[in-house]
């Protein structure tokens, strides 16, 4: 019997994934170990391999189709099996089932009528007047609807004859549109299908309309950004706290140790010593290097800094584990690996999932301050700004030096005011005297 290849669970929070791209093709022979497709989580882009040995017989989801966690995507044939295609087509969770017989008049007036300008129901393809169905991705479904080609007459390529996006690409827009496939919201009684149906405004694509614009469909990433960042906002009781902080002694003591590592080829930056000073304030201030878990506060003895990294598909933040008994120049490639990878899609989930708590810098952009949104189960996150020269009291006498702002964002259900307080303290006090970033 063959192997039945799911979608895989590849981070505690997939619900759903994205085939990428496959990296077989039907009857390659493959082993444990090997790379099948590339798939597209709600974080990152990752590497599927195979656990068992066989041929791939069959694939049943084609590239760039989005399924749920444990649906079927491919079948491998053991030894001694045939390893031909099977003959039925794509698996009926990925099909939008054809109108039903005994409601034959409901279903010939929703062909006849034209399509609206935009649905909230899956589209289909208009049956074959033989009564088979139309096998198409969901994605060739709705390149079809917006391109207006007519599905019945292509010829798809996919596994089965399926219909998929570079079949409807390749394709001259027909002069019909493409039939909605009756719901249970558009299915009336046969009794009631000669009165006249009510005037029904297509739904809005903006409130602008009228404005050149593009619709872009959100990717795994962007969705749980956006679902967990809200959660954040309106669950987590967000304290906000600032200094400032002179900046002339680290930048000193930068260009020194970078005199030093030339020849190993390292350069450390600003960041790079940031991360190191505010692992060691947590050690310090053990308070709030903690967690919020309901009835329960959960207290970590080492600091891992998750850092926030901008990348095509969103933020990601990759992980220094135990960054406050790291040296500066193991930090800054470590730092520079991981940035890599995740620009890459190419981080482990245990390389960006967990952490104690997070850095953020926009100090690159010439953002002087702002307020980090925290990233739970994480109780703080530090927000650093840009360095600027400023009027500056400094021994007692104004003068101009190097200064940045600096936001520490705490949960307040799991850090008082004054713990956070003497955090910002000790990362002051660490930034401005720097020496203790090396001893």
């Amino acid at each position: 019997m063959p192997i039945e290849l799911k979608m895989p669970a590849l981070s505690p929070t997939m619900e759903k994934g994205t085939l990428a791209k496959w990296l077989v093709k039907v009857g390659d022979v493959v082993k444990s170990g090997d790379l099948l497709a590339e798939i597209e989580t709600d974080k990152a882009t990752m590497e599927f391999e195979a656990v068992d040995e066989g041929t791939v017989s069959e694939i049943t989801v084609a590239e760039g189709t989005e399924v749920n966690v444990g649906t079927v995507i491919a079948l491998i044939a053991g030894e001694g099996e045939d390893a031909k295609p099977a003959a039925k087509a794509a698996p009926k969770t990925q099909e939008t089932p054809a109108p039903k017989a005994e409601e034959p008049k409901v279903a010939a007036q929703a062909e006849a009528a034209p399509a609206p300008a935009a649905v909230s129901a899956p589209v289909a393809a208009a049956p074959a007047k033989s009564g088979d169905r139309i096998i198409a991705s969901p994605l060739a479904k709705r390149l079809a609807m917006e391109k207006g080609v007519e599905l019945t007459g292509l010829t798809g390529s996919g596994p089965g004859g399926r219909i998929v996006k570079a079949d409807v690409e390749g394709a001259t827009p027909g002069a019909a549109p493409v039939a909605v496939a009756p719901t249970a919201s558009t299915a009336a009684p046969a009794a009631a299908a000669s009165a006249p149906a009510p005037a029904t405004a297509p739904a809005p694509t903006s409130a602008t309309s009228d404005i050149p614009q593009e619709s872009v469909k959100l990717s795994g990433m962007r969705k749980t950004i956006a679902r967990r960042l809200t959660e954040s906002k309106q669950q987590v009781p967000h304290i906000y706290l600032t200094v400032d902080i002179r900046l002339d002694a680290l930048l000193k003591l930068r260009g020194e140790l970078n005199g030093a590592l030339t020849a190993r080829g390292i350069k450390l930056s600003v960041n790079d010593m940031l991360i190191k000073a505010l692992a060691l304030s947590l050690i310090e201030v053990p308070a709030c290097n903690v967690a919020y878990a309901g009835d329960t506060l959960i207290k970590y003895s080492r600091a891992d800094i998750s850092v926030a990294v901008s990348i095509p598909a969103g933020l990601i933040t990759p992980i220094i584990v135990g960054a406050e008994s790291k040296s500066m120049s193991a930090i800054s490639v470590e730092m520079k690996d991981l940035a890599d990878r995740a620009k890459a899609g190419k981080l482990q989930p245990q390389e960006y999932q967990g952490g104690t708590a997070s850095i953020s810098n926009m100090g690159m952009f010439g953002i002087k301050n702002f307020d980090a949104v925290i990233n739970p189960p994480q109780a703080m996150i530090m927000a650093i700004g840009a360095g600027e020269k400023r009027p500056y009291v400094v021994d007692d006498a104004l003068a101009i030096a190097t200064v940045m702002s600096a936001t520490g964002s705490f949960d307040h259900r799991a850090i008082d005011g004054s713990d956070g307080a003497q955090l910002m303290k000790a990362f002051k006090a660490l930034v401005e005297s720097p020496l203790g970033l090396v001893a």
